[in-house]
């Protein structure tokens, strides 16, 4: 029997497998009673964080409580509503300055909406100064003003910031309704949906990409293979490079146009000449801030897409232990079966739990700064098969 929910529609049409997190907003809407100046949504990477707080800003702006369909609505969905400021940070970090900015915009008064809404989508990048630099305007906020803060998990943001923010927890979605979002929303056809939400592990975003992108899944596969492919130290050094490459490679796919395009756009903003030889001194000192900028993202993306590589590849070694101790679940990758079975019979069930746990080590040592090679090179060898 299908455990699908009824869809939610309007602004929450895409918030999909949260229901009790919906309530709690849903009734927020209805009543300002329940209302509060400060949200922090927490969940998994994938579970649709910033879709929950966006729709709740629309529905907060929206006459009707939500409706899908009107201006407010679409604007505050998009960013682009007068009263809707969010802040998407692609650096490592959100500085005092950004901080700053944003305290300024929630200290004035709605210009067209009921409310002012402040999101801040990686809450977890406020370093101990630029969060000490929110602390006054969620102490004392600013009538009609609301603060939406989504982060991984409430530990990732600091306690003097989650302390003064009312919590909402979203959850893992179930693959089917990840699935049926996909048909839905993205015109997928229904045997890759399901293929995708399930590879993904239910992260929506990812699942959209492998659903989409013959590419992603030709890199996918090639991660998961690794785990049968070390057989010895030079196995694991090499497999360690093609984890790096295959991050690089995704990294170029998804922000080379796009840095190239930011480029031409300052030029013609400052009103320079794209080919030529030099530039004036002001516009040098602009590039070179974008330069600046445009690495500092490459650097978080190359990071976030060798993570989401150790997340495909930790999905084999779960599946193996399935396999290996007869658990009756479904497999993540069972269109790799042959994979998974390798690792079985090759592996005693202590043996893959070491593994998951060297994975789970450098994943960790990648998010403290750690250069991603030596890390990856150290797993690696820790997953060498007998």
């Amino acid at each position: 029997m299908s455990t699908v929910a009824a869809e939610p529609a309007g602004v929450w049409r895409d918030v999909v497998g949260q229901g009790p997190a919906l309530a709690v907003l849903q009734r927020a809407v209805a009543d300002e009673a329940a209302m509060t100046h400060a949200w922090l949504f927490t969940g998994p990477p994938g579970s649709g964080r910033s879709v929950a707080a966006r729709a709740f800003a629309g529905a907060l702006m929206c006459a009707r409580g939500g409706c899908g369909e009107c201006k407010e609505c679409a604007t505050a969905l998009d960013g682009t509503h007068a009263d809707v400021d969010v802040l998407s940070t692609e650096a490592l970090s959100i500085g005092v300055a950004q901080a700053r900015e944003l305290v300024q915009l929630a200290g004035r008064a709605p210009s067209v909406g009921r409310w002012r809404v402040i999101l801040v989508e990686d809450a977890d990048r406020l370093t101990e100064h630029s969060g000490n630099a929110l602390l006054k305007a969620l102490e004392e906020p600013t009538p009609r003003t609301v603060w939406l803060l989504c982060a991984p998990a409430p530990d990732d943001v600091l306690v003097t910031v989650r302390s003064r923010s009312r919590h909402v927890r979203l959850r893992t979605p179930a693959v089917e309704d990840v699935a049926v979002l996909l048909i839905r929303r993205d015109g997928i056809d229904p045997p890759m949906a399901h293929y995708s939400a399930r590879a993904a592990q239910s992260h929506i975003g990812m699942a959209r990409r492998l659903a989409t992108d013959e590419g992603a899944r030709i890199r996918r596969r090639d991660t998961i293979t690794l785990a049968t492919r070390i057989r010895g130290v030079s196995d694991a050094v090499g497999a360690a490079a093609d984890l790096v490459q295959i991050a690089e490679e995704e990294r170029d796919k998804v922000l080379t146009d796009r840095l190239a395009e930011e480029k031409a756009k300052l030029l013609a903003t400052l009103g320079a000449e794209a080919g030529a030889r030099t530039q004036p001194p002001h516009v040098r000192a602009q590039i070179t801030a974008l330069e600046k900028s445009q690495k500092t993202r490459a650097t978080r993306f190359t990071r976030d897409m060798i993570d989401r590589s150790l997340t495909d590849l930790l999905s084999v070694y779960r599946d193996a232990l399935v396999v290996r101790t007869g658990a009756t679940v479904g497999l993540i990758n069972e269109d790799a079966r042959s994979v998974v079975d390798e690792v079985a019979r090759a592996l005693t069930s202590e043996q893959i739990l070491r593994a998951m746990d060297a994975i789970g080590v450098a994943r960790r040592r990648i998010d403290a700064n750690v250069a991603p090679l030596l890390a990856l090179e150290s797993m690696a060898i820790d997953l060498t098969l007998p």
